[in-house]
């Protein structure tokens, strides 16, 4: 994680890499806050002595320097990230940013100033998704898959395995060609458009395309077998779902969803559900603990493990 504590300011490195980084999962910084770390089983401060005891608060130059180090001395050639929100750094790590909104006519144009932050660590979890693999299999193909969960569960850890292990292939199973819309670079984390996540041999990124739009420019320049699209929710991202499962492409997506009923509650989603477009649904449930409980439906959501 050094390459994370090279943005902070210098006077804080040193404290910076002394934290227990294992199972980290944010950094959280707040002007006028403490610098918060969160980790699956709970959150620390960052303290300005062990004696002393007392948090350190981020100040505005501290805020300031960061930017700068995130941004190589240059904030102004981010902007389009900044009007998203984020920016992905090297090593597939994203960081959040939101402060004062610069609006034009009801738009975000930028945000200015700047005055939170959140490190999201990335975390590569290889062949966690390879138990579930087999129910998602369909001959040489895959059913069309959605992944479910709550935010922060892991749905999109999950969707980024399946996708390594789809374009691997292994044993007699050949890989697959599989393309993927990155609307917010979480999937394959692109760096100066390198992906920085393992997404496998055979898969091809469209980074920072918004999702309807990115499918359909796949399905006519790329020949995709399988199309990986993350947190789908407009009517708008299920009729090009549609389309691309109309052309022959299969489709593994995520969606916002505690549980399965949520789904059937999601007006514009109602209709798809009913046609049964998705063949298999994984549903990811994050216990107190930190560990998954996943389970696996098939289109007329029958239980299959």
């Amino acid at each position: 994680m050094c390459e994370i504590s090279q943005l902070f300011p210098v006077h804080m490195r040193q404290n910076i890499r002394e934290m227990p980084w294992q199972g980290l999962e944010e950094i959280r910084i707040r002007i006028g806050q403490p610098l918060e770390f969160c980790y699956g089983e709970g959150y620390r401060y960052l303290s300005v002595g062990e004696e002393s005891g007392e948090l350190y608060r981020i100040q505005g130059e501290d805020l300031a320097e960061m930017l700068d180090y995130i941004s190589n001395y240059s904030l102004y050639a981010y902007q389009e990230e900044v009007k998203q929100g984020y920016i992905t750094i090297e090593g597939g790590h994203r960081i959040g940013l939101i402060g004062q909104a610069v609006t034009e006519q009801g738009k975000i144009t930028g945000i200015h100033p700047i005055t939170f932050l959140n490190f999201r660590i990335a975390h590569e979890r290889i062949d966690c998704a390879k138990e579930l693999l087999p129910y998602l299999l369909e001959g040489n193909s895959i059913y069309n898959t959605l992944f479910l969960s709550a935010p922060g569960a892991g749905k999109t850890t999950y969707l980024r395995d399946c996708i390594r292990l789809l374009s691997k292939g292994e044993g007699e199973r050949a890989g697959m060609k599989v393309c993927v819309v990155d609307e917010r670079s979480e999937i394959a984390a692109c760096h100066m458009g390198v992906p920085q996540n393992d997404l496998g041999p055979r898969t091809d990124v469209l980074d920072g395309c918004g999702k309807t739009e990115g499918m359909l420019l796949l399905l006519r320049s790329m020949s995709p077998q399988v199309i990986a699209v993350d947190e789908l929710g407009t009517e708008e991202d299920f009729l090009a779902v549609e389309q691309t499962v109309c052309s022959g492409s299969r489709i593994l997506g995520t969606i916002h969803a505690g549980e399965l009923q949520e789904l059937e509650e999601k007006p514009h989603l109602r209709y798809w559900m009913e046609k049964q477009m998705f063949q298999r649904f994984v549903q990811i449930r994050r216990q107190k603990n930190g560990e998954r409980e996943i389970h696996i439906f098939d289109a007329g959501m029958r239980r299959l493990c």
